[in-house]
């Protein structure tokens, strides 16, 4: 995966979250549930590293954009 950019954690409230699971679609899930609280910039793949268990996806959350239920 690439370093994660200044600019993703400039200011308080932004975030990086790093998802590892077993498949995509566990990736997926936990990035849609993600999704139901607050705005968030997501992946569109997951990523595997040869040699490593399972995939990792990599998406960026605004927590200062809380989403209303």
């Amino acid at each position: 995966m690439k370093p994660i950019n200044d600019g993703h954690v400039a200011k308080p409230g932004l975030a990086v979250v790093e998802v590892a699971a077993a498949d995509n679609e566990t990736a997926f899930a936990v990035q849609e549930l993600l999704a139901t609280r607050w705005a968030i910039a997501p992946a569109d793949r997951t990523t595997h590293e040869p040699g490593e268990p399972g995939v990792r996806l990599r998406c960026r959350l605004d927590l200062r954009q809380q989403l209303e239920a």
